[in-house]
């Protein structure tokens, strides 16, 4: 394990049908110990493996799921191939239940191959499980997930909504790190990724510090926390997070949800325009496209636009859904021309 001595903050006695707002919007993370001790699902994940797998199979009606299959030398660890241009694992599209009787197969195995089904819609593979095991979280509408496989790690990656992740079966580890840790995480390609979302290339279990030095600052930093069936972890969005599954049958359920309007688009596509038109531009110009962003995005208030009649604003006055679409019709029609 890391040397890690800070501990997430954990906060216990919650009621999963009434979270705060308070809760919802922190900007820190938190261990919610017990939140959803009382779903039927962590009730059989504190039982047993076996008694897991019968319980999600009581909802089960024939969905097909992705899942990530990795060779036993992968030791778990779901990452690119050795020059960073492929990956150690194949995607397959798979029927649920033929997961979960790999990963019983695979269960009594000293170096099992790595099985790791991620992010698939609750609603859509297992109809009928929310009606026993849910969270209120009053009138956000959130993307609710399941996650299961065998023993694996995720590498450090980031999102952009928050997440209440529910740990139902086996145990996780959960490593996390402030935003402001990016540089010292060593993020590989943000454009070829193994699951969607940039990941830091440094191997938790064998951190290489001479090739990956600045990596001893970002542990500084770092927060851990180990859950079992029962027990939330509330991510903040932009928040790092590294995660070990450490059992032979691990599952989680989360809630994503994001604290701006639906209309908006993902940061990351501007970042990823900003790259293609603003990043290799000489530094004098930098600088000028620097303070307009300042001005324009970041230091953004009502004074920004305050001179100019309401009336006339457009796209300096709050977007609605209206001018959001609008303004991404321009956008499209300047990039396609």
């Amino acid at each position: 394990m890391l040397p890690i001595a800070n501990a997430i903050e954990e906060i216990a006695g919650l009621d999963p049908q009434s979270l705060s707002d308070e809760l919802l919007t922190r900007t820190r993370p938190a261990v919610f110990r017990g939140l959803v001790s009382s779903w039927p699902v962590a009730r059989a994940g504190r039982e047993s493996a076996a008694a897991t797998d019968a319980y999600l199979r009581r909802f089960y009606q024939d969905a097909t799921v992705n899942a990530m299959l990795g060779a036993p030398d992968i030791g778990g660890r779901f990452f690119y191939s050795d020059d960073l241009t492929g990956f150690n694992f194949k995607s397959v599209r798979i029927r649920l239940d033929a997961v979960l009787d790999e990963i019983a197969r695979q269960s009594q195995s000293g170096i099992p191959p790595a099985i790791y089904v991620g992010s698939t819609t609750v609603d859509t593979c297992l109809p009928g499980f929310r009606a026993e095991n849910d969270l209120a979280l009053g009138k956000r509408q959130p993307l609710v997930s399941i996650w299961l496989g065998n023993r694996t790690r995720i590498a450090a990656h980031h999102d952009l909504p928050d997440n209440i992740a529910c740990v139902v079966a086996g145990r996780r580890r959960f490593t996390l790190f402030p935003p402001e840790q990016l540089e010292n995480l060593y993020v590989g390609p943000l454009d070829f990724t193994p699951a969607g979302q940039a990941i830091s290339l440094v191997d938790f279990a064998r951190p290489d510090f001479a090739k990956f030095p600045k990596f001893a600052a970002a542990l500084q930093h770092a927060q851990v926390a180990e859950l079992g069936p029962g027990d939330a972890i509330f991510i903040p969005s932009m928040w790092w997070h590294h995660i070990e599954s450490l059992e032979p049958l691990n599952v989680l359920v989360n809630y994503w949800w994001r604290q701006s309007p639906a209309f908006m688009d993902s940061p990351m596509n501007a970042l990823m325009l900003a790259i293609l038109t603003v990043r290799d531009l000489p530094p004098e110009q930098l600088e000028a496209w620097q303070n307009l962003f300042r001005h324009y995005v970041f230091e953004a208030d009502e004074r920004t636009a305050a001179h100019i009649p309401p009336q006339a604003r457009r796209v300096l006055a709050p977007l609605d859904p209206e001018s959001a679409r609008e303004l991404r019709a321009r956008l499209l029609q300047r990039l396609n021309r």
